[in-house]
């Protein structure tokens, strides 16, 4: 299984640079544009680490990276940020992360601190998520296997990964501009019906015959996997 990067940054340009890289070496690759996105995602999702802008709108990364800290959320946190003096690396080293990088940086000494970090982290005692659950839905991450109620469900690789984003956000509102950026690698909404499609595909496969739906839609707002309120 790939190791998994949430790449919080508003730079569309840094972004793509970063996300373009991590993908060419097997990582898979979440991103938001804003802190609290980001936030929302790194305390909903299973990360092997963050690489995370400093100054973000909507949420600043320091102010990010406490409330991941304050809440016992341990993942590896690299700073990336224009700000260097040595005062600034200290704040964001004793602000809880892992590592900080300014810049202008070099992706291969980007790549090496993120690898060093992940490695640190699970000689610590970290152990990767191989296993997902909903109810009596079962994803096997390791197998890429899915089970409802024992039973085999054959996903297509978008279905698999669209059900994999929403089984790690399971019992939250996923959003279609969450669905875009973290299953399409989209940031921007095409303007089609691809989501819905999926959705629709995925739902039959999941919940037809059974007797409660797991999949559900929000009006107005996106889908939520998870047993009935």
């Amino acid at each position: 299984m790939s190791q998994k990067i949430l790449v919080v940054e508003d730079d569309e340009a840094t972004a793509a640079f970063i996300t373009r890289g991590l993908d060419e070496h097997g990582f898979t690759v979440d991103r938001a544009d804003n802190g609290r996105d980001g936030l929302f995602l790194a305390t909903g999702g299973d990360y092997d680490a963050l690489v995370l802008d400093r100054m973000l709108p909507q949420m600043d990364g320091m102010a990010l990276l406490a409330a991941l800290r304050a809440a016992d959320i341990q993942t590896p946190v690299i700073i990336l940020s224009a700000l260097g003096t040595p005062d600034d690396r200290v704040d964001g080293l004793e602000a809880g992360s892992d590592d900080y990088l300014v810049k202008p940086f070099a992706f291969a000494e980007l790549l090496a601190r993120l690898k060093l970090a992940i490695r640190k982290a699970g000689s610590n005692g970290s152990k990767a998520v191989t296993q997902l659950s909903c109810g009596d839905l079962e994803m096997d991450l390791l197998s890429r296997k899915v089970k409802r109620g024992g039973e085999s469900v054959e996903l297509q690789p978008r279905e698999f990964r669209l059900l994999e984003f929403l089984l790690r956000h399971s019992g939250q509102v996923v959003t279609r501009t969450m669905l875009l950026e973290g299953v399409w690698d989209f940031h921007f909404d095409p303007g089609t019906n691809v989501i819905d499609v999926h959705i629709s595909r995925l739902r039959k496969k999941i919940d037809e015959g059974h007797d409660q739906a797991l999949l559900h839609t929000v009006r107005g707002a996106g889908y939520r996997l998870g047993l009935p309120d």
